[in-house]
C-alpha cells in the first residue's frame, strides 16, 4: 500500500520537537459559506467539489496564511458510498476524494513557495522558515495535509456521528473506511485525521485499518458526551488506554465539541496518555443535528484565551472545528509562533 508522500515518519512528532504547539486550521463549512455556498445537503461541504473546488483550495489557502500547521481536508463526508447515492461511480467518487487531498497540497504548496521566496527560503536542512513577512514570520514547520476521515455518521447525515450507537459489525464499518483511506493515501496525504469519532467500535476499527497502511500515521479524535466520555458513553480515560500501545496513532484527543467540556477532558486524557493532546472545538454555540442548526453564543472573542487554558490543561495540538474562522487561527498563531 502506498504511504502519505511517500514518507514513514511521524510528522505531528517532527514539529513538535521544534515547536511549542502545533497549530491546526478552523472550520471548512463556515468559510465555505461565507464564499456563497449552500451547505444544506446530505454531502455537506463535499458537494462544493462537484460544483466549486476552487472555492476549497482557497479556503485552505486563508488558514495556511492565517497561520496553520495543518490543513484538513474536504473529505469529511467524502464516502465511496456518498457520492454513489449522487449516481457517480466509484472511479469518479475515488477520483473526488483524492481531489480533496489536491486540492490542499496545492494550496500548501502554493503558499509556501510564496512564503520561502519571502523569508529566504528554509534553513539550510530543514523544512522550517527562519523569517517572513506574512502573518507568521518566525519558526515557520513547512504546513502539513491531514486527511479528514470522518465517522460513518457522518455519512448517515442525521446526527449518528454525536451519538455513535449505529447497531453495525466491524466489518460494515471496515468496508465503508477502507476505500476512502486508500484513496486519500494514495493521493499523497501527509497524515490521517480520524475525527468526530463518537464510538470505541469505531475507533478499534479505524486503528486495524490503519495497520493496513505500514508508514502513514493518523490523529484520533473523538465527539465527547462530556467531560469524561465521548459520545456513546465510553469513558475517555479508557478510549486513552485503548490506543496507548498503537504506534500508528500519533496523537489522540477531541474535535467538535463546546469549548465548556474540553479543558477538564483535555485534563483526563492528558493523565492517561504519553500522546501529545490534539483538541479542536466549536466556536462555543452548540449544534443540533436533527434542524442542522445552531444556537447559543459562540466565544469568538474569547477562543485565544480559551486555548491558553487548553495548553496549560496539557494540549499540544491545537485548532478550531464548526464556525471558527482564520481569524481566530491567526491568533493561536501569533500567540506561539510570534
Amino acid at each position: 500500500m502506498g504511504k502519505p508522500n511517500g514518507t514513514a515518519h511521524n510528522a505531528i512528532e517532527d514539529i513538535l520537537q521544534k515547536h511549542e504547539i502545533m497549530v491546526l486550521d478552523g472550520a471548512m463549512a463556515t468559510e465555505l459559506e461565507r464564499h456563497g455556498c449552500d451547505l444544506n445537503d446530505a454531502l455537506w461541504s463535499a458537494q462544493v467539489l462537484l460544483s466549486q473546488p476552487e472555492l476549497i483550495y482557497q479556503v485552505h489557502l486563508d488558514y495556511y496564511r492565517a497561520g496553520a500547521d495543518c490543513a484538513t481536508t474536504s473529505s469529511y463526508q467524502a464516502t465511496v458510498d456518498g457520492f454513489r447515492k449522487r449516481g457517480l461511480s466509484e472511479e469518479e467518487a475515488l477520483k473526488l476524494i483524492k481531489s480533496t487531498v489536491e486540492l490542499a497540497r496545492k494550496a500548501r504548496d502554493d503558499y509556501w513557495e510564496q512564503e520561502g521566496e519571502g523569508a529566504g527560503g528554509a534553513q539550510e536542512g530543514t523544512d522550517d522558515v527562519s523569517s517572513g513577512t506574512g502573518a507568521l514570520a518566525t519558526n515557520r514547520p513547512r504546513p502539513l495535509v491531514a486527511a479528514s476521515i470522518g465517522p460513518y455518521g457522518a455519512y448517515l447525515a442525521d446526527g449518528s456521528e454525536y451519538v455513535g450507537n449505529y447497531g453495525v459489525t466491524d466489518e460494515v464499518l471496515t468496508e465503508f473506511h477502507r476505500p476512502r483511506m486508500e484513496a486519500v493515501i494514495e493521493a499523497g496525504a501527509d497524515l490521517l485525521a480520524f475525527e468526530t469519532v463518537p464510538s470505541l467500535q469505531e475507533a478499534r476499527v479505524l486503528d486495524a485499518l490503519l495497520k493496513e497502511f505500514p508508514g502513514v500515521y493518523a490523529w484520533l479524535s473523538f465527539s465527547l458526551k462530556n467531560e469524561t466520555a465521548i459520545s456513546e458513553g465510553t469513558p475517555l480515560a479508557e478510549c486513552a488506554a485503548a490506543f496507548a500501545q498503537s504506534e500508528q496513532i500519533a496523537a489522540i484527543g477531541m474535535n467538535c465539541a463546546p469549548g465548556a467540556v474540553v479543558t477538564e477532558a483535555i485534563k483526563v486524557l492528558h493523565a492517561h496518555s504519553q500522546k501529545p493532546v490534539i483538541v479542536y472545538p466549536n466556536s462555543g454555540e452548540s449544534y443540533n443535528p436533527e434542524t442542522k442548526t445552531w444556537h447559543g453564543e459562540g466565544s469568538c472573542p474569547s477562543f485565544l484565551e480559551e486555548a491558553e487554558g487548553w495548553y496549560e490543561a496539557g494540549a499540544r495540538i491545537i485548532g478550531g472545528c464548526c464556525r471558527t474562522s482564520p481569524q481566530q487561527i491567526e491568533a493561536i498563531a501569533r500567540k506561539w509562533r510570534a
